[in-house]
């Protein structure tokens, strides 16, 4: 597969999460989308970095670090979500504007 079958990924994965998190409201929905979209982009710089450098392993391990952080952010994400949920029983994002700082 060559540069451009990824590229064309990314920006599927991309346009899927753009579209998710602008017609959503559910907080999960959101969060999906959002999710979406850093995949998109994690997939889009795979694909750079292994067109540039495709004898060195630096970028698919920085990528393979990165999905790792994003994954733990969405769970701490979920967490948050979760414990309003259970407090307040919000799941849309126009309830939880009372939540601001």
């Amino acid at each position: 597969m060559g540069l451009h079958a990824f590229l064309l990924l990314a920006c599927a994965l991309f346009s899927v999460g753009l579209y998710g998190v602008l017609s959503q409201q559910s907080i999960v929905m959101l969060m999906m989308g959002l999710e979406l979209m850093i995949n998109g982009l994690l997939a889009a710089a795979g694909a750079f970095w292994y067109h540039v450098a495709p004898a060195s392993a630096d970028g698919q391990v920085l990528v393979l670090v990165a999905v790792t952080v994003m994954a733990l952010e969405m769970v701490m994400g979920f967490a948050v979500t979760t414990a309003i949920f259970r407090a307040r029983e919000i799941d849309m994002t126009d309830e939880a504007k009372d939540l601001r700082g």
